[in-house]
C-alpha cells in the first residue's frame, strides 16, 4: 500500500509538473556535457596543440560545475517549495487518517528518489548522445575527421554529474520536509492567503521607474565605454547600479499595468480581472521577477557574445598555407632549407615551396623620415570622423619606417591561395597589413584613398600608392605579423633592402596528401617527419589549435552557462504563475459560475502568462544589446574588436533565435494553464 501510494504520487508529480521535471533533464545533459570536455575530440586535439591553455581551461571546469550547482539547488528549492506548498492539504489529510511524520517523511523521500532516478535514467543517455553528436559535428567541421572518432565516455563526468544532482536535490528536500513536518495539522489543511502589502501613490512607482532607467542607463554606458572594466571598484559599482536599477524598473512597473488598465477597453472579455491579476502577482513577486530577468538577460548575453566570438575566430583566419619554414643560420636564404627536404624525400609532398622575403629600408638611417605619406593622411583627415578614422590616423602618423615585401613572392602566396596577381608599376607600391590590423571598414577607408594613387616619398623618392590593402597572411602562424608594410616591385625591392633581407620558405601540402585523409591528420603525420628531419618550422595545426581554443572556450563554456541560466529563470516564471493560478482557484470557480467558458478563461490565462512572461523577458532582451555590447568591449582583443559590428549583428541573431526559445516556454505553461482550468470546469460536489 505505502510503495503503490508513493509510485502514484510520483507519476502525477512528474506529469503535473512536467516543465520542472524536463528542466531537470536539461540540467543533467549540461552538467554531463562540461564534466565530459575533456574526454571530446577537439579537446584532445587541442591538449597536443595548447596544452597549457586547455589546461587553464580544465581547470576552471569544477569552478563552474560548482557554480552551476550552487545556483540550480535554488531553483530546486524553490520550484519544490511550491510543489509541497500546493500539497499540503493533501499532507494533512494523510496526517489526519493516522498516517505518523516519519511515515510521510519517507514517503516523500521515496518520491523525491524515484524521480531524481528517473531524471537521471532518462538525462545521462541524452547526454552521452549529444555529447557524442557535438564531438562528431566538431570533429567533422574542424578536419579531424570522423573516421579518428573515438567514444567518448566518461564515467568520471557520470559519476559527478549523479553525485552532484543527488546532493542538491537531497539537501533542497531535507530542508523543506523538515519545514512541512514541523507544521500543526491545521496549518496544512487550511490553505493561507498571500498577505495584503501596503500601496503607494502612483508618482512613486513612477519615480521608481525613472531612477531605474537612470540606474541601467548608467551602467550600460559606463560599461560600453570601459570604465566599468578599468578596475574591480569601478565593475563592482556598475553591477550594483545594473542590480538596483533592475530591481527598482520591476518594482515601479505595476504603475504602468494600472495606466494599461485605465487606457484599455472595458468591454473586453475579463479585460480588468486579467490585469488585476497581473499586477497582483506583479506586487507580490517582483523581486522574483526581477531576479530571473536578469538570469536571462545573463544567458542572452552569454549566448550573444560566445557564439559572436566563436564565430569570429573560426572565420578570421584565412588558410592558405600549410608550413613556413626558418633557417636562423642563413635568414636570406632558403637552399639549406630546400635541401634537407630533398634529403629526407620531402619535396614530392608538397605542390607549392616558395620564398617570401620581407626586410627594412636599408639605404638611409633616418628612421623617422625614411617613409612619408602626407598626401593619404591628409585625405583620411578630410573623411567623415569615426573610430576606425580615428584608430588609422594614429597608426598611420607613426608608420615613418615599416618593411617592405617582394612583389614576386607576395604574387606567389596569392597564386598558391587562388586569387589574381598584383600589378605594380616601377614607381608603385601595395600597402600591406595583417588582417589583425585591417578590419573591414579600416580597409574600406583606406581602398577609397588608393583609388586617387596618393604619393609618399620612400627614402626622399616620390612614388604612388595603388592597388587595394593587401591582407593575405605571408606566413602560416607568428613567425612575422606586420601592420603595415610596403610590397614594392623586386628591383626596388632589392634596391632598398641593400641585399639584406630575411627569407621564409611557405609550403602547401600537395593535394593527394590530403584527399586520402583529414588535413589536420595530414598536418600531425607530416610534422613527425619534419621533426626527425630536425627543422625549424611553423604548420597551420598551431593557428588552428589556437582558433579552435578561442572558438571552444567561448562557445562551450558561454552555452553552458546560458543553458543553465534560461533553466533556472524560465522555470521559476513558468512554476510561480502555475502557483498563483492555483491560489486563485476560488476566483476561476467564482466566474465559471457567471457563467465564463473554457475558451474564455483560458484566453484569459494565456494573457496574463504573456505579460508574467513578457516582462522579464522583454526587459532581458532590450538590455541584452547593451549587454552584449558591454561584454564585447571588456574582454575583447583590440583585434577582436575591430570586428565589433560583425560581432553585433550575430549577438543579435542569436539573441533573436533564444527568443524562441522563450516561447516555447511559454507554450508549455500555457498547456498546462489548460489542462488545470479544464479540471475547475467539472462541478465541485457539495456536501
Amino acid at each position: 500500500m505505502f510503495f503503490n501510494l508513493m509510485i502514484r504520487n510520483s507519476k502525477r508529480n512528474r506529469k503535473e509538473n512536467g516543465l520542472f521535471f524536463s528542466s531537470l533533464i536539461v540540467s543533467i545533459v549540461a552538467f554531463y556535457i562540461i564534466l565530459s570536455l575533456s574526454h571530446q575530440d577537439v579537446m584532445v586535439f587541442l591538449a597536443q596543440m595548447e596544452s597549457d591553455a586547455v589546461n587553464k581551461l580544465m581547470g576552471m571546469i569544477p569552478v563552474f560545475y560548482g557554480f552551476a550547482l550552487f545556483i540550480l539547488f535554488f531553483l530546486i528549492y524553490y520550484a519544490s517549495k511550491f510543489q509541497l506548498e500546493r500539497r499540503k492539504h493533501e499532507f494533512g489529510v494523510y496526517l489526519m487518517l493516522g498516517m505518523r511524520r516519519r511515515r510521510l517523511f519517507a514517503m516523500l523521500l521515496a518520491e523525491d528518489f524515484r524521480n531524481s532516478v528517473i531524471s537521471l535514467i532518462i538525462g545521462l543517455p541524452s547526454a552521452l548522445l549529444l555529447s557524442e553528436l557535438i564531438s562528431l559535428i566538431t570533429a567533422r567541421l574542424v578536419g579531424i575527421g570522423i573516421i579518428s572518432h573515438k567514444l567518448s565516455f566518461s564515467l568520471s563526468a557520470v559519476l559527478w554529474t549523479s553525485i552532484g544532482f543527488l546532493f542538491i536535490k537531497f539537501t533542497a528536500f531535507l530542508i523543506l520536509s523538515g519545514k512541512i513536518n514541523r507544521q500543526e495539522i491545521g496549518s496544512l489543511l487550511v490553505e493561507k492567503p498571500d498577505g495584503t502589502k501596503k500601496e503607494m501613490p502612483a508618482f512613486i512607482y513612477a519615480a521608481s521607474i525613472l531612477i531605474g532607467i537612470s540606474c541601467l542607463a548608467i551602467a550600460y554606458v559606463g560599461a560600453i565605454q570601459g570604465e566599468a572594466w578599468s578596475g574591480i571598484w569601478q565593475m563592482a559599482r556598475t553591477i550594483a547600479l545594473g542590480i538596483f536599477g533592475t530591481f527598482s524598473l520591476f518594482w515601479g512597473i505595476r504603475f504602468l499595468i494600472g495606466v494599461v488598465v485605465k487606457s484599455g477597453k472595458q468591454d473586453r472579455p475579463l479585460h480588468v480581472f486579467n490585469f488585476r491579476q497581473i499586477q497582483e502577482n506583479v506586487i507580490h513577486r517582483s523581486g522574483t521577477l526581477a531576479i530571473c530577468s536578469m538570469l536571462i538577460l545573463a544567458a542572452l548575453c552569454c549566448f550573444g557574445a560566445g557564439v559572436a566570438i566563436s564565430r569570429f575566430y573560426g572565420e578570421s583566419e584565412q588558410h592558405a598555407l600549410d608550413y613556413t619554414f626558418e633557417d636562423h643560420e642563413n635568414e636570406n636564404d632558403s637552399a639549406a632549407i630546400r635541401q634537407i627536404l630533398e634529403d629526407h624525400q620531402l619535396v614530392s609532398r608538397f605542390s607549392h615551396l616558395f620564398d617570401m622575403k620581407t626586410g627594412y629600408i636599408r639605404t638611409t638611417e633616418d628612421t623617422e623620415h625614411a617613409f612619408q605619406m602626407e598626401p593619404l593622411l591628409a585625405a583620411l583627415y578630410d573623411m567623415p570622423p569615426s573610430q576606425d578614422r580615428h584608430v588609422l590616423l594614429y597608426n598611420l602618423k607613426h608608420t615613418t619606417y615599416p618593411h617592405i615585401i617582394s612583389l614576386s613572392c607576395y604574387n606567389q602566396l596569392l597564386r598558391a591561395a587562388n586569387m589574381p596577381e598584383l600589378i605594380l608599376g616601377p614607381e608603385e607600391a601595395a600597402i600591406y597589413m595583417d588582417h589583425e590590423f585591417a578590419a573591414y571598414e579600416r580597409k574600406k577607408l583606406l581602398d577609397r584613398i588608393l583609388q586617387t594613387r596618393p604619393e609618399a616619398q620612400l627614402d626622399g623618392k616620390t612614388i604612388h600608392l595603388t592597388g587595394t590593402v593587401q591582407t593575405t597572411s605571408l606566413v602560416t602562424d607568428r613567425f612575422i605579423t606586420l601592420s603595415f608594410a610596403l610590397i614594392l616591385p623586386d628591383e626596388m625591392f632589392e634596391y632598398y633592402t641593400q641585399g639584406e633581407y630575411n627569407v621564409y620558405l611557405n609550403g602547401i601540402l600537395a593535394k593527394d596528401e590530403k584527399e586520402d585523409t583529414s588535413l589536420l591528420s595530414a598536418i600531425s603525420e607530416m610534422n613527425q617527419k619534419l621533426n626527425k628531419a630536425g627543422l625549424t618550422y611553423e604548420s597551420y595545426l598551431q593557428n588552428m589549435g589556437r582558433q579552435l581554443f578561442y572558438m571552444v572556450a567561448a562557445s562551450y563554456i558561454t552555452m553552458y552557462l546560458a543553458v543553465i541560466f534560461l533553466i533556472i529563470s524560465n522555470t521559476i516564471i513558468g512554476v510561480q504563475f502555475l502557483m498563483s493560478q492555483q491560489k486563485s482557484t476560488r476566483r476561476y470557480r467564482t466566474l465559471i459560475r457567471l457563467g465564463a467558458t473554457y475558451t474564455t478563461l483560458c484566453n484569459s490565462a494565456r494573457k496574463q502568462i504573456h505579460w508574467y512572461f513578457g516582462l522579464p523577458t522583454v526587459i532581458a532582451a532590450f538590455s541584452s544589446l547593451f549587454g552584449v555590447r558591454s561584454l564585447l568591449t571588456g574582454i575583447l582583443s583590440s583585434r577582436a574588436k575591430s570586428s565589433l559590428t560583425e560581432m553585433m549583428i550575430i549577438s543579435v541573431a542569436i539573441i533573436l533565435a533564444l527568443c524562441v526559445i522563450e516561447y516555447i516556454y511559454i507554450t508549455a505553461v500555457k498547456r498546462s494553464s489548460d489542462r488545470y482550468l479544464l479540471k475547475l470546469m467539472v462541478p465541485e460536489r457539495e456536501e
